[in-house]
């Protein structure tokens, strides 16, 4: 796990896979870029714009589950049933 920052008084960790995603997110969309600077097919640069909006749902999904299964372990353990309402509004937000 690599310490990414905190939430409230809880610490957040995510994987280095998530990172690793969210890297090559970045380097996709740096190559989208380019590619708009380079005049290339309007239906290419589309094609990939798509692909990188996957890259990113794909990771935010997954930051979503981790951040829910938290949630409720954290209301289990603590016995605190409104923490639930959190999740309700994280997936609010994302969606």
């Amino acid at each position: 796990m690599v310490f990414i920052g905190n939430q409230g008084d809880k610490e957040v960790n995510y994987d280095k896979a998530i990172l690793n995603r969210i890297s090559r997110s970045a380097g996709h969309l740096k190559a989208v870029r380019r590619m708009v600077e380079d005049e290339r097919d309007c239906s290419e640069v589309l094609i990939q714009l798509a692909a990188v909006k996957a890259e990113l749902t794909n990771a935010s999904k997954e930051i979503l589950k981790r951040y829910i299964q938290d949630t409720i372990d954290d209301a289990v353990e603590n016995k605190e049933p409104e923490k639930i309402k959190e999740i309700d509004k994280a997936v609010d937000w994302f969606f």
